[in-house]
């Protein structure tokens, strides 16, 4: 079967507080800047299709690696190995910030998804628009209590199985074939090229994957603690913050910030769970719903 040619990915690096940042990236380097985040099990070449239009359509696409995931690494003097919502979604708006992209339009689906919205909601100002794939993704961690129906809580059999220490061995062992599996069971009846797996299975052999998975699955339900760093963002994200996007898009001190203000606008900024955006020829803020994403996350 012919496979389509797509964008060429160029790989560059940004620092953060706790990171270094391995990022693929795409488009003209003064083009408008949209963030494209990842979710568990996948990697930034699940964006490769669709980098490839945006970047055609002007825009400058940065695809990072999460923590835990491909080349990214945490800094030296770093100890906790946190996957908790609050790190994935200040890890977003610190990239956002290390690589000057002033407002940024960013997209995100599962882990991805998570810290779109906790960026849009906590820093609104940063965000030039928002497409949250699969809707609103910030974790209610108390709600996490409550028991789903059957047929729910058997769709998340690995996100239990992660709360032991069995689940953690299983990951650490098994990691491509239990990612594998995720892979099948949430495209039945779907084939996926080999290739298309084995290039994303190559980040989590990340030495930090493993840690930064559990940590993330247990956290959620309350089983594991946060890093007292994310504290204030964890509380914060305790009501369930609305999303909003802000029309202004000059520099986080409300002023210009330099080449970010220089950079066209997008065509197309949506908050929507729609993949992918088909509205290309609309200019600059679209469809924004606050706080109307749908249900769901994992």
């Amino acid at each position: 079967m012919a496979r389509f040619v797509f964008v060429q990915f160029e790989r560059i690096t940004v620092g953060t507080s706790q990171l270094s940042v391995v990022a693929e990236t795409a488009g003209p380097p003064g083009g408008w800047p949209v963030l494209l985040l990842h979710g568990f099990p996948y990697d930034p070449w699940s964006y490769v299709a669709i980098a490839d239009r945006l970047a055609a359509a002007g825009g400058r696409v940065v695809a990072p690696y999460l923590r835990g995931f491909g080349p990214t690494r945490f800094l030296p003097d770093v100890v906790s190995r946190t996957g908790q919502q609050a790190a994935i979604g200040r890890d977003a708006i610190e990239v956002i910030d290390g690589l000057g992209l002033g407002s940024a339009v960013v997209v995100g689906f599962d882990w991805g998804g998570r810290a779109a919205c906790i960026a849009a909601a906590l820093w609104p100002e940063r965000i030039g628009g928002l497409v949250a794939i699969g809707g609103y993704e910030i974790q209610d961690i108390v709600g996490f209590a409550e028991p789903a129906l059957p047929p729910e809580e058997s769709r998340a059999w690995y996100q239990y199985y992660f709360h032991g220490e069995r689940g953690r061995a299983g990951l650490a062992r098994y990691r491509r074939e239990l990612t594998a599996q995720l892979w099948r069971e949430w495209a039945p009846g779907r084939r996926f090229p080999a290739e298309d797996f084995d290039r994303a299975a190559l980040s989590f052999d990340n030495p930090d994957f493993v840690d930064v998975v559990i940590h993330s699955y247990r956290h959620r339900y309350g089983l594991a603690p946060g890093d007292p760093v994310y504290g204030e963002i964890e509380r914060q994200l305790v009501a369930q913050p609305q999303v909003t996007v802000s029309d202004d898009r000059s520099g986080p001190d409300g002023g210009s910030d330099g080449d970010a203000a220089e950079r066209p606008s997008p065509p197309c900024a949506v908050h929507s769970s729609d993949w992918p955006p088909t509205c290309l020829e609309r200019p600059r803020h679209a469809a924004r719903q606050p706080g109307r994403c749908c249900e769901g996350g994992t």
